[in-house]
């Protein structure tokens, strides 16, 4: 008895863990399956930055083009003046005295245009692509275009010089986002498949040991009832582990119906037939019967006992057998009773039913 519930008890743990199991998949699955969708709106976030970034350093470019071309200008008239200069020296002689006075004029002026520009005078012409033939304008209005040029400047803001790198940091994290990604949705696939294998093992497992059982179902049946014949059905499902059992029975001289519609007897004994099916599908040493035979008949209650000898004897399997029947009693190898010999105290009493025959005979 002891051993049987130690079974029993395993047969639950080992249930519950298979049902803690399934619950810590089914929320992986769950938890994991929300994961390429974060990921995907991080990386579309991630895919804006750089297209931001992207379109500053374009920015940036086109201000460097700009200025080298500016540059490449300021080259050309450098080479100029260059040209110029030869000729000017063999006039320097008599022009250093307007030299002098036009140097202490341009002094001023830088000095003017550093303060006010925040330039040099070199890069004053090449700035504002004034060249030597070019009429100047009025005073006032080269300011009101000086002051415009100024806000200009001021509205377009700095220059972020690390855009690049700030891009390619991006494209890094994509890259790591996506690798994190596919690495996801590598282990849902794995647990995917892990679980399927679990459902699949499972469904073979309850269908070899539902055949089995059926099969024994039905062999007992006609046994106890001497004919009619009786089977399991899954019902409910088409997936044994989501799947119904019902019992169809057929007793002598009836139609095949569920065990509800059988009389009290019948379902008894149908039941006795399931109980032993499955007690054969796996056998163990010991079985406790607690007065399975009050409902039956003195008929029924012989087919009974016949069994229960046939399995003891095939299988090597011990009966415990509770009963208040005669029938039953008489066919057992061995009874134990409570008696109460004194009032408020009980005694077990044990016969030894093969003795008790022998020492009749010999009395």
């Amino acid at each position: 008895m002891a051993a049987w519930k130690e079974r029993q008890k395993s047969a639950a743990s080992q249930m519950e863990q298979l049902e803690e199991r399934q619950k810590y998949l089914l929320a992986a699955r769950e938890r994991f399956s929300a994961k390429p969708d974060e990921i995907s709106s991080r990386r579309n976030d991630l895919l804006e930055k750089i297209e931001v970034a992207e379109e500053v350093r374009r920015k940036t470019a086109d201000h460097l083009i700009v200025s080298e071309e500016k540059l490449t200008e300021a080259d050309n008239d450098l080479k100029l003046a260059g040209t110029r200069l030869a000729h000017i020296r063999e006039e320097r002689v008599r022009a250093e005295a307007v030299a002098d006075q036009n140097k202490q004029t341009m002094e001023a002026l830088v000095e003017r245009i550093e303060d006010q520009l925040n330039c040099s005078h070199e890069d004053l012409n090449e700035i504002a692509a004034i060249k030597n033939n070019t009429t100047m304008p009025e005073l006032d209005v080269a300011e009101k275009r000086v002051e415009r040029l100024e806000r200009e400047r001021e509205t377009m803001g700095p220059v972020n010089l690390l855009a690049e790198a700030e891009s390619q940091e991006l494209r890094e994290k994509i890259e790591t986002l996506n690798k994190e990604r596919e690495d996801l949705i590598k282990a849902i696939d794995k647990l995917r498949r892990g679980i399927n294998e679990l459902n699949r093992e499972g469904r073979q497992r309850l269908m070899s040991s539902f055949t089995e059982v059926d099969k024994h179902f039905g062999e007992l049946f006609t046994r106890l009832f001497g004919g009619g014949r009786a089977h399991l059905e899954l019902t409910e499902s088409d997936d044994p582990l989501e799947a119904g059992v019902e019992i169809m029975a057929s007793p002598p001289g009836k139609k095949l119906q569920v065990l509800s519609l059988l009389s009290g007897g019948e379902q008894a004994l149908t039941a006795l037939a399931l109980l032993f099916g499955v007690f054969l599908t796996n056998p163990a040493p010991i079985c406790v019967l607690d007065e399975v035979d009050a409902s039956l008949d003195d008929t029924n209650v012989d087919h009974f006992c016949t069994l229960v000898e046939e399995i003891a004897h095939s299988l090597s399997t011990r009966f415990i057998v509770v009963t208040h029947h005669r029938m039953t009693m008489a066919r057992m190898d061995r009874l134990y009773g409570v008696t109460m010999g004194e009032r408020g105290v009980s005694q077990i009493v044990s016969v030894d039913l093969g003795q008790a025959v022998e020492l009749r005979e010999i009395a």
